[in-house]
């Protein structure tokens, strides 16, 4: 099954994409029939960013995305938000490609469920 996921929020602050990635992580560990693109997208492209340190105990975006791609899962970014909140490629996690309005809107048509977070 072809799950796309859209994050919007920024990765703290509130726990909406903590809970939205807590759930992608959950698919793609117990759901082997499950093919899974996030996409980030306004503020929430900044949990695509390198070298993210938060205090012990607390969640961390960047790990989470690390352990969504280790387990194949797929990470896009919008460039147009990455541009506009001065991120640069080279910044981003390894594994996350930058990506385009056009190709959500093909993976929105291509996708059986898709999930706003």
């Amino acid at each position: 099954m072809r799950v796309l996921m859209i994050v919007n929020d920024p990765p703290y602050g509130n726990e909406r994409t903590y809970n939205g990635l807590r759930l992608a992580m959950n698919l793609t560990r117990n759901h082997d029939d499950v093919e899974l693109t996030v996409f980030l997208m306004g503020d929430a492209t900044l949990g695509a960013k390198t070298g993210q340190r938060t205090p012990d105990g607390y969640y961390n975006i960047e790990r989470m995305l690390k352990g969504l791609l280790t387990k194949g899962g797929r990470v896009l970014v919008c460039g147009t938000c990455i541009d506009t909140r001065g991120i640069a490629e080279a910044e981003l996690l390894e594994g996350v490609s930058r990506s385009s309005m056009d190709e959500l809107g093909n993976l929105t048509v291509a996708a059986e469920r898709v999930l706003v977070f």
